[in-house]
């Protein structure tokens, strides 16, 4: 028998004559035969072929079809000479009506019926192991002679006909230095799977343990690796059981074809075919993807935004690619909270300013067209002026649909978790992300301050320790916007903010966000952050790590997300919406079509002008 370390260097035809003659003592086919492709196998009744083709094609993630056979055909000339698949699998599966019923080293015996049967041969992952080793980053599950980790998720497959599964994963830690190398060794290996489908937490998928695998072996970690997941062709495994046929074989998850084809995928080089790593959690762990087009491009919408009008200070306080983070944090993200309002001008009635509501409902209206669940919450006293701002918004056209206003009242310590969770229950958060956006922040006192040093504690409810909350309840990320760091979430900033903005010492928010996105007016970030995330739901790359590389690219949305970008017509109309309210603009105390002192045309028309070119 050889061991492992002669069957990789082995080519293709060697290694099945082997498995065909039994002479192969591995219980998988990981690193056989390195950098030659290998496929998952299913075998099913020919009268269920065209479905389970169009499956596939729905579902191209985990089944790249590599070849479909004519029935009874044993042979597949595109990918191999010589072959036999009834023979030239380590191993089989046998299904019976949907169950399994028994491994088998041979299907022989099986030649009557396989007459009337169609074989699939579906991309693997073990053909991009060797891709990913070219690129520095180790294999485990190879380096531990153990088959990969396989696990089945809560992710629902595109189903078609009688074929309905969730998907299955594949699982390799990779040290936190190489995730980016990883990535792109496998993004043009779409014959194999590509890139990750995920990147972090299991429990993301549904996954609770990674030590109890669904299929093939549970792999060690080494110190900083971190679990990666492709998509897996064992779903077409688990798609053979949903549709119940009378009789169908599939190979034994990880006991592949070995084919004769060279594992390459073209370079990759153009920016919107680069995938980007970034870390967007910490507890718990997440990353996710973009390309390197739509980064840049949002990237440049965070210098643009990062101006200084007011010659405060404020590029002392910029963090670089916070824009993006909170972005790709906020585009996983399923429901969102948004806090608003700046009762700067205490000595008027209302005593909110022009900036933030519009920054607000620009990104409600983009997360509204995401399909996401948003909702915003702000000072009870403030309710019925809020509440009448977002009912003329929808009537203008600006939102598409109402959104559910909220305030907080704390009763007691345990208020703030109540708030933000089912039952009180820190496990079940109702939100994924709170956003604040030109919201008074608590100052280390316990006060409020505006700009000029004065406490409006008295007109502010506090919300900060729904952001303080958020910090201990796992999977809520927040973000904080503003132009002075006496914003919500400008805690994160808050020693730039002492040094470097006017009355810092006094005025600066004790309160972080995970993220601090930085810009000369608030409303500027809100408009920023609409159009990031329109960039990233329009990336190939993001779109597909979104949606788990199963179903089909989300196109039909592209119309419906431009219609919810932030438009100088729209954003003009809610501005008059604001001053028909009587609120002021932020610096002067004007009523009147400005914004922290800047007019409406030709300051704020052209920011937004700047952020759609940049966008479009």
């Amino acid at each position: 028998m050889l061991s492992l370390q002669r069957l990789r260097y082995l080519m293709p035809a060697a290694v099945r004559g082997l498995i065909r003659y039994n002479k192969v003592n591995l219980t998988n086919t990981s690193g056989m035969s390195s950098g030659y492709t290998q496929a998952n196998v299913v075998i099913i009744h020919k009268s269920l072929a065209d479905d389970f083709e169009k499956f596939c094609q729905a579902n191209h993630g985990p089944l790249p079809l590599l070849y479909r056979s004519a029935p009874g055909e044993w042979k597949c000339p595109p990918l191999s000479k010589d072959s036999d698949i009834r023979t030239d699998c380590l191993q089989y599966r046998r299904y019976l009506h949907g169950v399994f019923s028994g491994s088998l080293n041979t299907l022989e015996s099986y030649s009557e019926q396989l007459k009337d049967m169609v074989t699939f041969y579906l991309g693997c992952s073990f053909s991009f192991e060797s891709a990913v080793e070219r690129f520095g980053v180790p294999v485990r599950n190879v380096e531990q002679q153990r088959n990969v980790s396989m696990y089945s998720t809560d992710v629902r497959c595109s189903s078609v006909g009688d074929f309905s599964c969730n998907l299955v994963v594949t699982m390799r830690p990779i040290p936190l230095d190489k995730l980016d190398a990883a990535v792109k060794a496998t993004q043009p290996l779409t014959h194999c799977h590509g890139a990750p489908v995920h990147i972090g937490c299991p429990g993301f998928l549904g996954i609770r343990d990674l030590q109890k695998t669904d299929f093939g072996d549970p792999v060690r970690f080494h110190p900083d690796d971190v679990p990666v997941f492709w998509a897996c062709g064992v779903t077409g495994v688990e798609a053979v059981s949903s549709c119940k046929s009378p009789l169908a074989f599939t190979h034994s998850p990880g006991c592949m074809f070995v084919t004769d084809v060279k594992s390459e995928g073209a370079p990759v080089t153009r920016p919107e075919e680069v995938p980007e790593v970034f870390r967007i959690s910490c507890d718990p762990a997440h990353f996710s993807l973009v390309s390197q087009r739509a980064a840049q491009r949002i990237r440049a919408l965070e210098g643009i935004i990062g101006v200084d009008p007011g010659d405060r200070g404020i590029k002392h306080l910029l963090i670089p690619e916070e824009l993006l983070k909170s972005s790709l944090s906020l585009s996983h993200a399923k429901s969102v909270l948004i806090t608003t309002g700046f009762p700067t001008h205490f000595q008027h009635d209302p005593p909110e300013e022009t900036d933030g509501p519009p920054g607000a409902i620009a990104m409600a209206a983009m997360l509204q067209a995401l399909g996401k669940r948003v909702a915003i919450v702000t000072d009870e006293r403030a309710i019925d002026l809020n509440k009448n701002i977002l009912d003329r918004a929808v009537q203008q056209g600006v939102l598409q649909s109402p959104v559910p206003l909220l305030c907080y009242k704390e009763e007691s310590a345990e208020s703030p978790v109540r708030f933000l969770c089912e039952d009180g229950d820190p496990e079940k958060p109702r939100y994924d992300h709170l956003v604040a956006i030109e919201r008074a922040g608590r100052a280390s006192d316990g006060n409020y301050y505006n700009a000029r040093k004065i406490n409006i504690k008295h007109l502010v409810d506090p919300i900060d320790n729904l952001f303080l909350a958020a910090q201990r309840i796992r999977g809520i990320a927040t973000t904080g916007i503003g132009d002075g760091g006496n914003e919500l979430g400008m805690g994160k900033v808050k020693e730039a903010v002492k040094e470097h903005i006017t009355n810092g010492d006094t005025i600066a928010c004790d309160v972080a966000a995970d993220f601090a996105i930085i810009a000369g007016v608030s409303n500027w970030g809100g408009y920023a952050v609409s159009c990031a995330l329109y960039l990233l739901n329009t990336c190939g790359i993001h779109e597909r790590y979104l949606r788990k590389a199963v179903g089909f690219p989300r196109t039909a949305g592209a119309e419906v997300w431009t219609a919810a970008l932030p438009t100088i017509d729209k954003e003009e109309k809610l501005l008059k919406v604001l001053v028909d309210q009587g609120v002021r603009s932020g610096k002067t105390g004007n009523l009147a079509m400005e914004v922290d002192g800047l007019p409406f045309h030709n300051t704020h028309s052209e920011m937004i002008q700047k952020l759609l070119e940049v966008t479009m």
